[in-house]
């Protein structure tokens, strides 16, 4: 079954919301192995809506939309709908005894907009909104489907959730899709597909292989389809042990493992306690690392030291050491370290300090020159990065690169 998801919402096209719903269909439908070709972003116009359906009907077997189903008068999907296959409006009366009961609940009337949202188009069957008040639509016509939606992310979830995919499911062949994600840090796409692929050469035409790459981090995602679950099962446990055991330590982890849960994992292993001392950074290693619940186990804290004078006073960095060498330096990262192990008492501390940008930079020392030390007590590592971001991703890149060293470092004591 293909299909294609239609976002409706001026607010969609001028950048006001960002369209998620589109992202979280995409990856429902993946999972009951309906294949999502095209995704639509239309504005409130009526006869774009009718044409958009129109197109969208040409290519595909089910069409998803979301938004344009509320009370206020911008919002007109179900007129459309009702234009196009050329039916009318009947009111929905189940729908309004349960708005009805909503609004006693919290003792407000039912005003005439919020009626006219029980009108449906008359061939549609009702599915049913159990967090808001706009009601699903689901109209199938010449063995083809069509679902509306509203576009409040949490009400199409819990109607496609509750209703949509028991009744999608009914209609899909047996064929089984299965996923295996491996998850690794320290190299980009482009090393990961020169070490796998000449290993990879008999991978058969119904596993596929996708790059997902972030900051610092690449996503390998196997996705096979088949009609024999086992079989397929089998090969892609084959071809995720090919990937683990050619790429080796580049590999944190699995599925949706993210590099601060894995350092949340081994740390309650190896009873290591972790604390941060961080200047360009501004403290977001220590949010991504207490961001996982449970993470109080392992961390004990963090010394946000923007300035030098906290640098010098908390930390106790040498001020000849930030006359000789500056705050971006080898120097004063380790002596960073050395302070914030002494205050914290932790097994294992990281420090960092760096230029983000976009002003601060030298000849010297451009704009994306971070410098991070990662150790305890008996020994301590090094790292410089020479990153060309901008002031966010510089960020966002240096705390990866420092967890996923960390994970390193902790790996082998």
């Amino acid at each position: 079954m293909k299909a294609i998801i239609i976002t409706v919402g001026d607010e969609i096209l001028i950048g006001q919301v960002i369209d998620t719903n589109s992202a979280w269909l995409g990856q429902r439908m993946n999972e009951i192995g309906v294949d999502v070709i095209e995704k639509i972003a239309v504005g409130d116009d009526h006869s774009q809506i009718i044409e958009s359906i129109s197109n969208a009907f040409s290519k595909a077997d089910l069409i998803l939309m979301t938004g344009g189903l509320g009370p206020t008068k911008d919002d007109i999907t179900k007129h459309a709908i009702a234009e196009y296959f050329n039916v009318g409006l009947t009111f929905s009366q189940q729908t309004y005894d349960r708005m009805v009961k909503m609004f006693e609940r919290f003792n407000r009337p039912v005003t005439q907009s919020l009626k006219d949202q029980c009108y449906l188009p008359s061939n549609a069957t009702l599915l049913k909104n159990k967090m808001g008040t706009a009601p699903g639509m689901l109209i199938e016509k010449d063995n083809k489907i069509l679902v509306s939606m509203p576009g409040v992310p949490y009400e199409m979830q819990s109607i496609v959730s509750d209703e949509l995919l028991p009744t999608l499911k009914e209609k899909i062949a047996d064929v089984f899709i299965l996923h295996s994600t491996i998850m690794t840090a320290g190299e980009g796409e482009t090393v990961l597909a020169d070490k796998i692929l000449p290993k990879l050469t008999d991978l058969p035409d119904y596993i596929k292989l996708a790059y997902l790459p972030s900051l610092g981090s690449v996503r390998l995602r196997l996705t096979g389809k088949h009609n024999d679950e086992q079989k397929l099962q089998s090969a892609l446990n084959n071809y995720t042990k090919i990937i683990v055991d050619e790429l080796g330590e580049l590999v944190y982890g699995f599925n949706d493992e993210t590099l601060e849960s894995h350092l949340l994992k081994i740390c309650k292993e190896k009873n290591i306690t972790v604390s941060t001392a961080e200047s360009c950074t501004g403290g977001y290693l220590a949010h991504k690392l207490t961001s996982v619940p449970g993470s109080s186990v392992y961390f004990a804290g963090s010394i946000v030291s923007y300035a030098n004078e906290i640098k010098t006073n908390v930390l106790k960095v040498k001020q000849e050491t930030l006359d000789n060498f500056g705050a971006v330096s080898e120097e004063t990262v380790v002596e960073m370290l050395n302070g914030l192990l002494e205050i914290t008492k932790t097994t294992v501390g990281v420090s960092i300090s760096g230029i983000a940008g976009p002003d601060g930079g030298t000849e010297e020392k451009p704009v994306g020159t971070i410098w991070m030390a990662i150790g305890n007590k008996e020994t301590y590592q090094t790292f410089k990065l020479n990153s060309t971001k901008d002031r966010l991703k510089n960020i966002e890149y240096a705390t990866t690169v420092a967890m996923n060293k960390l994970r390193h470092f902790i790996s082998k004591m």
